[in-house]
């Protein structure tokens, strides 16, 4: 079996957070293969420790998919205040005698170095057309622990598991090795939590996730974190405004200041991406969407919202808001030229993370959240049949079925991108609906 199939069998996803299956990456060839060990989103700290704990691994399966697709140089983006792991993974590049087609480059530490576009450039001086993905310019992207998993996937392993760190304003920030399917609940108590309802939950990272209506959800593939904030803190308060409150604010209180395009990470790489110019038709209440087709070249990083505008209004909310007028109309971006450059002033205008960090208000938690062995006793698991960006797994299990772990359980539908899914533990099929799959953990049967 070739790699691309190894890979589509095990169910791998881009594990940075989107959820893109990872076969569908290895169908073209590229010059570049590119590794994001950026993890630039504050608090989270999975991808470091995945490295420094299976640099081999990790190594391996990027140098695999780099053959697959005829790269000629393999690229491992860290940052350069994790020194230690920067050591380590080119030591063993070296062991393994990769040194003449793999190497690590040291990023800036900046928000958000691990957008794609932003480490294409940042790896390659290449810069990704608007509204294009990094194989326009010859870049494959892949996350440090979708490397991991296709270097399982080569020795016939699944994804039945995914990292998770739960860090915030808890009594244990931790990162762990966490069941697909598994409670959220579950896996916040690891951490000391003794009242979740205490607390508001960002699931993902305190930049792009978002806080979530109840903590009664289910861990998947792409769960990267959870972040645990008082409900008073002030970025809590920022993230529950809704869209129409946003509409409201931003329309009445915007003085075209331009810093949320001034600062916008994809306006410096000299994409059309210009925030102030999408919140000056919301507050002149313009009515022809189309011509706030930019909005759609917005990335929602959050970088506009949450650091840029001095008044605290919410440029990020407005795009997307435009976002979704422009869909439901059917409109799309036409960009007008295939070359950038970036901005003159791209170098003076990088947002350092510790002052991000201090702008969001989490220095006082911006603390290690080591990697730690966790036995998970559930009596159920839910595993989700749309864990991906694509079609939903269609169920090849029926109730009352016992399923091992590992065990195909959700397959890709014909002709669709899609993900295939797994038993993450051993037990019994005791509900099967075509959103989700409920198994009762062998112990508990």
């Amino acid at each position: 079996m070739d790699l691309l199939n190894e890979v589509k069998d095990a169910g791998i996803i881009g594990a940075g957070g989107a959820g893109f299956p990872t076969h569908a990456k290895l169908t073209s060839k590229a010059e570049y293969i590119l590794l994001n060990g950026a993890e630039c989103e504050p608090l989270l700290r999975v991808d470091r420790q995945l490295m420094a704990q299976f640099p081999d691994e990790i190594i391996r399966g990027m140098e695999a998919a780099g053959r697959y697709i005829e790269a000629h140089k393999a690229i491992i983006g860290i940052k350069g205040k994790h020194k230690e792991v920067i050591v380590l993974m080119r030591a063993r590049i070296a062991a393994l005698g990769l040194a003449n087609y793999m190497e690590v480059m040291e990023l800036r530490d900046i928000y958000p170095a691990g957008d794609e576009q932003v480490l294409v450039h940042e790896l390659t001086h290449r810069i990704v057309p608007e509204a294009s993905i990094p194989l326009k310019v010859g870049c494959v992207v892949i996350n440090a622990e979708t490397a991991l998993n296709i270097s399982q996937a080569m020795a016939g392993t699944p994804v039945t598991e995914t990292y998770i760190t739960v860090a915030g304003d808890i009594p244990r920030r931790l990162t762990m090795k966490v069941p697909v399917g598994v409670s959220i609940r579950d896996v916040i108590g690891q951490c000391g939590v003794e009242n979740v309802d205490d607390y508001a939950v960002i699931d993902g990272g305190p930049m792009m996730g978002a806080v979530m209506n109840n903590v009664d959800g289910y861990v998947t593939k792409k769960s990267k974190g959870y972040v645990l904030l008082k409900k008073e803190h002030f970025l809590i308060r920022k993230k529950s405004v809704n869209i129409d409150q946003a509409r409201v604010i931003s329309r009445t209180a915007c003085e075209q200041c331009r810093m949320c395009t001034d600062l916008c990470p994809r306006y410096l790489l000299g994409h059309n991406m210009q925030p102030h110019k999408v919140m000056r038709a919301l507050s002149y209440n313009l009515g022809d969407v189309k011509e706030q087709q930019i909005a759609q070249l917005c990335c929602e990083c959050g970088a506009c919202e949450l650091f840029s505008c001095p008044v605290n209004l919410h440029p990020k909310s407005v795009n997307i808001l435009y976002k979704q007028k422009l869909a439901e109309q059917g409109i799309r971006y036409q960009p007008t030229q295939l070359e950038f450059t970036p901005r003159s002033a791209r170098e003076y205008r990088l947002i350092p993370s510790k002052r991000l960090i201090a702008k969001i208000g989490l220095t006082a938690f911006d603390k290690p959240a080591p990697l730690t062995q966790i036995e998970f006793r559930p009596e159920y698991i839910r595993i989700a049949l749309r864990q991906h960006i694509g079609a939903p797994a269609i169920p090849v299990v029926t109730v009352g079925e016992q399923v091992k772990a590992g065990q195909l359980i959700g397959k890709i539908p014909d002709n669709s991108l899609g993900a295939a899914v797994h038993a993450s533990l051993d037990g019994t099929v005791i509900e099967n609906t075509q959103d989700f799959i409920v198994i009762k953990v062998g112990s508990y049967v």
